[in-house]
């Protein structure tokens, strides 16, 4: 064989001494006890990785017939997506020259290998002859150059699969530690894969004037989902898809009854699947809420069973209705960012098997101070600022709205209005960089006492203090204590929101 084509095997990291199988296993498989593999199929890891070399030699060879073809092809490959040793160096050369600003010739090209001793490892000039006349047309560069990638990027999860098992079988991992880790590992490959997904401005440009010219003529754009609190939505354009919204406030604010409220207007009134994960109220305390919300139940009555005949009525009548609606709640006490995104895939992945299902319209987190931090050893600031960022990334990821609560420092509470601002935030700084709306659920009467408290009496204010992409303000809502509920305080649009963007009717922007 020419020395060119000779490789070394594809080594895969050596874990075979963490699977040593114990008695049971061996009893267990059809193999005669030995722990191997049946004697006619190999070992997985025995295996050849996946590569292909024609296409390989059909990029390389593109790029001696057409060196013109190298700008495009940096944005695809990089050199070590090549599995022959011999190819990787070949285009690293290639791309040596084109960094260098020459434009890439046979000539230059034997000049450069000669200079890095690699000319005969290659295969010398028999095999830069033997490219060129590979390739029937340059032109199909890009496709042989996508096959290529593919195949790197199969190795590349070969690789870190092989380490996550080999880490699984050391017994001195923490196991959530690890579950991190190999998350973070797999999407590192994602990542780079989608390095390079740059696209021209004239590509954008068409599909945002497809999206004015819809809106134009009155059409609902499918970009997130509506919150039914007219105001809100008029001022917003609703929840959007791949967007973080923080929604913060003092305890007992309602805050949670706010998000729960949202997530019962997405799932019954718009059949949206919808995840509410509860990192501090259990599950039944939540449906509870969300009963006497829907049958307008005393929540209070409610506990200690003393309702009516006509509110158990009611109650009977809602949860039916509950019962139909795509909400998903999830109240495992401990969740890491990587845990949820788990539980958002597995969701998606059952609704979109259903006849016309959908993917999830919203994602509620309640509340983001409890999420855990990948690495407890980190400083505060950086353990939520990493937490923020991974939400961020996920919403994008799964092209969900994330609606994520947080607390307040007790600042909020020493101004004279009382009123949160930004600065009030935990953490402020890495949660105001990260959400796209930052809101606050505020209720003067909190603080006022007696007779005093009578003229707040419902009185609540949704103050949307960051916008990125939408105007700043408040939204004026109704609180129902009793029923832990808001209502919109008027159905009909203000006077006062004229100036504002309104995405969901003809003439919004």
């Amino acid at each position: 064989m020419p020395a060119f084509l000779s490789r070394q095997r594809w080594i895969v990291p050596s874990f075979r001494k963490h699977m040593k199988m114990t008695s049971p296993q061996k009893r267990n498989r059809n193999d005669g006890g030995k722990g191997g593999p049946p004697q006619d199929q190999p070992h997985i890891l025995d295996r050849s990785p996946p590569f292909d070399l024609a296409a390989e030699m059909g990029v390389l060879g593109s790029l001696i017939l057409n060196p013109d073809l190298t700008n495009d092809l940096t944005l695809v490959l990089r050199a070590d997506d090549f599995y022959d040793d011999a190819n990787r160096k070949l285009y690293a050369a290639m791309i040596g020259l084109f960094e260098a600003g020459r434009k890439m010739d046979v000539t230059l090209l034997v000049n450069e290998l000669k200079a890095a001793g690699d000319f005969e490892l290659v295969g010398g000039a028999a095999y830069l002859a033997k490219l060129a006349n590979s390739v029937p047309n340059a032109a199909h560069a890009i496709y042989y150059a996508e096959i290529v990638r593919t195949k790197a990027t199969l190795r590349r999860l070969i690789d870190a699969s092989t380490s996550i098992l080999k880490d699984a079988y050391d017994e001195t991992f923490d196991a959530k530690e690890l579950v991190s880790q190999a998350e973070q590992r797999i999407f590192q490959i994602q990542d780079e894969r989608n390095a390079n997904s740059a696209a021209p401005v004239s590509e954008v440009l068409r599909t945002a004037m497809n999206r004015i010219d819809m809106r134009m003529q009155g059409h609902q754009l499918n970009t997130g989902v509506m919150t039914h609190f007219t105001d809100f939505d008029q001022m917003t354009g609703g929840l959007h898809d791949g967007e973080l919204i923080i929604l913060a406030a003092r305890p007992a604010m309602g805050k949670t009854a706010f998000a729960m409220n949202i997530a019962e207007q997405v799932a019954m009134k718009d059949n949206a699947p919808t995840l509410f994960v509860s990192l501090e109220m259990a599950a039944v305390e939540l449906v509870d809420r969300l009963l006497c919300s829907v049958a307008k139940v005393n929540g209070s009555r409610l506990r200690v069973g003393t309702i009516s005949q006509d509110d158990q009525k009611r109650l009977i009548s809602s949860a039916a209705k509950i019962a139909t609606s795509p909400l998903y709640i999830d109240d495992a006490p401990s969740r890491t960012v990587s845990e949820i995104a788990a539980v958002a895939r597995r969701i998606t992945q059952q609704e979109l098997r259903k006849t016309g299902g959908r993917k999830l319209g919203l994602i509620v987190i309640d509340y983001l101070q409890l999420i855990e931090p990948d690495n407890p050893k980190d400083p505060r600031q950086e353990q939520v600022a990493k937490i923020a960022r991974r939400l961020k990334m996920l919403a994008r990821e799964q092209h969900v709205p994330i609606l994520c609560l947080s607390q307040l420092n007790r600042q909020s509470e020493e101004s004279k209005d009382h009123k949160p601002k930004l600065s009030h935030l935990r953490e402020s700084g890495a949660i105001e960089q990260d959400a796209d709306v930052v809101m606050f659920v505020h209720r003067e009467g909190y603080y006022h006492r007696g007779e005093d408290a009578e003229q707040y009496a419902g009185q609540a204010e949704i103050i949307i203090a960051k916008q990125r992409n939408g105007p700043v303000g408040d939204v004026e809502l109704i609180w129902e204590k009793d029923f832990t509920r808001f209502l919109n305080k008027a159905p009909e649009r203000h006077e006062e929101f004229n100036s504002y963007s309104d995405f969901s009717t003809p003439g919004g922007y």
